[in-house]
């Protein structure tokens, strides 16, 4: 068991312990943070047991102590687990000002730490690129295909991947150096997600990793922007993330110039024919 994440262990033992315990394990599933974030005897006033429950109670996970298990808790919350975010006793957590402010600070974060060379470099790489492959999966694969919607006004046919069933295997043998990607490693990333970003810049490709700010600088991509996911509540904040977008594409649209123009015009033309809008 030494060799499980922490909540696997908590929830393989569950049905073992004794009541305190498992009131005490129940708790743990439920809020993992508060053992990340509080000592022992919090814990234990928290739960409603003693400090010896909660002695028992980590040592029935295999620990040698309270901090070992603390630390374990530690290191999977940093993976992006989104159980983590949870905390017992925050009833204005919900409160809509609460969130306002957390994702007016992530806007400012994350495009405040944008350079507009950046930005004007992708955009330009883009726009003469042989193709454009928007990379996304989990929470990240609708991102891919709305930056990919908003491409469209000023390229040709970019490609968001991997639609159903597909694997990443037969679109990365199409990339090459004349290519653009444009990968989203948002947590929790999948398994391989470093594995596959290596692949594609193999390929030589020029590579866009729009992440959260929990991933290091990548210094093997051409471009890498980092977005601020922070959240007043259990899932994450992308309202960065989409600005993020927003910026690109427009960019996109203004170093098009006229031949972008003629584009929207032309699209704008056919909408009226076909009385879609």
């Amino acid at each position: 068991m030494a060799d499980q994440p922490f909540l696997a262990r908590v929830r393989r033992k569950l049905p073992e312990l004794h009541p305190a315990e498992r009131r005490l394990g129940e708790l743990v599933c439920d809020f993992p943070g508060e053992l990340a974030s509080y000592s022992a005897s919090e814990l234990a006033a928290l739960a409603g047991v003693s400090n010896a429950t909660v002695t028992r109670f980590v040592r029935r996970l295999g620990y040698e102590s309270y901090e070992d298990a603390r630390r374990d808790a530690r290191d999977e919350a940093s993976s992006g687990s989104r159980l983590y975010l949870q905390h017992t006793g925050r009833a204005d957590a919900a409160e809509p000002a609460r969130f306002m402010e957390t994702d007016i600070n992530n806007l400012r974060e994350t495009l405040g730490d944008i350079a507009q060379d950046d930005v004007d470099g992708l955009a330009t790489a883009m726009l003469g690129a042989r193709k454009i492959w928007c990379v996304g999966y989990r929470a990240a694969n609708p991102m891919a295909h709305y930056l990919q919607w908003q491409l469209l006004q000023a390229v040709d046919d970019p490609i968001p991947v991997p639609g159903g069933g597909q694997t990443m295997g037969e679109h990365v043998a199409r990339m090459s150096k004349t290519d653009v990607v444009i990968m989203f490693g948002l947590r929790r990333r999948v398994s391989g997600f470093s594995e596959l970003l290596g692949t594609v810049g193999e390929t030589g490709a020029r590579v866009a990793l729009i992440s959260d700010e929990g991933m290091a600088m990548n210094r093997d991509v051409v471009w890498h922007f980092r977005c601020a996911t922070r959240s007043s509540g259990p899932l994450f904040s992308h309202v960065g993330v989409m600005a993020l977008i927003n910026l690109i594409a427009n960019r996109t649209i203004e170093l098009a110039a006229e031949s972008g123009r003629r584009r929207l015009q032309h699209i704008e033309g056919y909408n009226d024919l076909l009385r879609e809008l």
